[in-house]
């Protein structure tokens, strides 16, 4: 039997490619839109890929099982269960398959098994060595079951806006643990489908894999004592699904757009920065958040490029909004790995990419440069009858842990959709836990014309290391995001 896990970082998402060497023959699990990779993998094996699947409709991603099927020929296998309001639109191009149902590579077997909670269609497969044993040596769980967690069962209600479903979806989850749990034995193996960073989950771990006895033993969710605890622990905590999760929803139910692979634009002279500019497009500047406020141009949005890229392009773009790019693509292949990140979630529409370089030519031939003032804590602290209005970025979970006196909270990515609450006749001061969120949020509102923003420096973890006081208010909490 051959394993190939591959592991994503801009989604901490994991990817499986799983054959028998002697059939030559692969199925792959679980496939990103990039799917490149998987297809150079059963090169280097000498396998083909005769069958691609997936564990269920995905929310934080744009999934490549269809790309990857009509990329190979691969028979596209999706599952069938769940309820008639929650099925593939596009299973007339595969075969669908339900619990029990059997997928045969040489002596490599895969059973699949309902796990429903995280989405009513959930599939987990059991994966068992013929050549080797007649009992299954792992599972793929893909968002049933985590390395110290398990999928979390509010998305579709959070996310997709199907109302009613979130503690239905708890219970459901309950069931299926159970009935899992009760089915198989110590050593077999857990292969998630998420890894630490995930927003799928609360609490899960780097550690790639586990087995099932260590996650009866280690993992918060076997050690519930009832179905009523459980629910109540699986909804609470969990952090705000990003915007685009709705999106992805409806991409994956209704099939990913077919694109042949992912290739940048040519990068742009530096002088036609003016133009999209010019027609109020979207242009996201790149550079790391301290470059940023030195020194930007004027109206571009500054996300930086970093494992958080990703998760914040999906909160703060519009799809089907033009996009350019501000970036320096002499940093290793970083042009083409930024336009790549976006296409994982579906922002495919890259018009154009601009050197760094750009930016130091701006003040030549269009004006000065901007700047994201920063402020130090001892400063905010002691600014008395002038002190300027602070807004708190960060989640309602770290809010309410505590926070300035005086804050107002408003998570980053509501803010677009919450402009009217910005105060424009006082200074600004954006905060966040250690400063990165809060510089991306005065770049947004710089963007939209509130001019008078500043960064608190160090965000809360300085202002706390200062000796400076939090205070918590739950009488605030109206403040924070839907």
């Amino acid at each position: 039997m051959l394993v190939t896990r591959f592991f994503e970082p801009a989604l901490a998402q994991a990817s499986y490619l799983i054959g028998c060497a002697a059939a030559r023959e692969a199925i792959v699990v679980d496939a990103n839109r990039d799917v490149e990779a998987y297809i150079r993998a059963a090169e280097a094996e000498n396998v083909r890929i005769t069958y691609v699947t997936e564990t269920h409709i995905h929310a934080d991603y744009v999934s490549g099982s269809r790309e990857l099927a009509a990329r190979t020929g691969a028979t596209l296998l999706l599952s069938d269960e769940g309820d008639a309001d929650w099925k593939y639109q596009f299973a007339s191009e595969g075969r669908l398959i339900r619990h029990g149902d059997v997928i045969q590579l040489g002596n490599v077997r895969l059973q699949a098994v309902h796990t429903p909670g995280h989405t009513p269609e959930h599939l987990s497969f059991l994966v068992t060595d013929g050549a080797a044993a007649d009992l299954p040596i792992a599972a793929l769980t893909g968002d049933f079951i985590f390395v110290g967690d398990v999928g979390r069962p509010d998305l579709l209600e959070r996310a997709a806006h199907i109302k009613g479903t979130m503690e239905a979806g708890a219970r459901t989850l309950w069931a299926s643990l159970r009935a899992f749990d009760q089915a198989h034995e110590d050593y077999l193996q857990i292969w998630p489908g998420h890894g630490a960073g995930s927003a799928c989950g609360k609490g899960i771990s780097a550690i790639p894999h586990s087995t099932l006895g260590y996650e009866r033993r280690f993992n918060w969710a076997f050690k519930v004592p009832d179905e009523a605890a459980f629910v109540e622990a699986v909804l609470s905590g969990q952090p705000d699904p990003p915007t685009y999760f709705a999106m992805m929803k409806r991409i994956n139910k209704e099939g990913p757009r077919l694109i042949g692979g992912i290739a940048p634009p040519a990068l742009r002279p530096d002088d036609e920065l003016s133009h999209p500019l010019r027609d109020n497009a979207l242009v996201i500047d790149t550079r790391p958040a301290d470059v940023f406020a030195r020194g930007h141009v004027p109206g571009t949005l500054n996300i930086p490029f970093n494992n958080s890229f990703v998760t914040w392009a999906g909160w703060l773009v519009s799809y089907g909004e033009p996009l350019h790019l501000i970036i320096d693509p002499l940093a290793g292949d970083r042009l083409r790995e930024a336009v790549r990140a976006l296409a994982l979630i579906g922002l495919d529409q890259v018009e154009s990419v601009f050197h760094a370089s750009a930016v130091d030519r701006w003040p030549h031939e269009f004006g000065p440069l901007a700047t994201v003032p920063q402020i130090q804590p001892a400063a905010l602290a002691a600014a008395g009858d002038e002190a300027p209005v602070v807004i708190d970025v960060r989640s309602p979970a770290e809010w309410a842990e505590g926070h300035l006196p005086g804050a107002r909270h408003i998570p980053l990515g509501y803010l677009t959709g919450r402009l009217a609450e910005i105060p424009r006749d006082r200074l600004l001061v954006l905060q966040c836990r250690t400063g990165a969120r809060s510089a991306i949020a005065a770049s947004l509102l710089r963007r939209h014309g509130v001019l008078r923003v500043t960064n608190l420096a160090g965000g809360i973890v300085a202002w706390t290391e200062a000796g400076l006081p939090t205070v918590q208010d739950p009488v605030a909490s109206h403040l924070q995001g839907a």
